[in-house]
């Protein structure tokens, strides 16, 4: 058997549109902040565009609610980013402070989903 394998990816992930502010430091340290929406949310990261150039490794901070309204804020590093649409960046990230109220925000957003399905 060979003694590289390759990473295999346990953490759920759903495709959901779900409004979120990105901020981070420019090299310069100025701060930035751009409204976006996610592509798709796992439960340790997520996926987004962004206009702002970011490198992997840098920390990004990510704002966003439950569908009841309750506002979620989490630490993030940049893991990969990729060419988007009309210059953005497509950029993943894992969840690196806070994961419980990530995971909270999931969990809360596929209940919500799987209940509007239900009606």
């Amino acid at each position: 058997m060979s003694p590289h394998f390759e990473e295999k990816r346990f953490a759920l992930r759903m495709a959901l549109r779900l409004p979120v502010v990105v901020s981070g430091r420019a090299e310069d340290g100025a701060a930035w902040s751009e409204p976006t929406e996610t592509d798709d949310i796992s439960t340790t990261g997520t996926l987004f565009h962004l206009n702002q150039e970011v490198t992997p490794g840098e920390s990004l901070y990510l704002r966003s609610h439950r569908p009841d309204g309750v506002p979620v804020e989490v630490k993030a590093r940049v893991v990969r980013t990729a060419p988007g649409a009309h210059g953005t960046s497509r950029v993943g990230v894992e969840i690196v402070e806070s994961k419980e109220n990530w995971l909270r925000l999931f969990v809360a957003w596929v209940a919500d989903d799987r209940v509007d399905e239900e009606e």
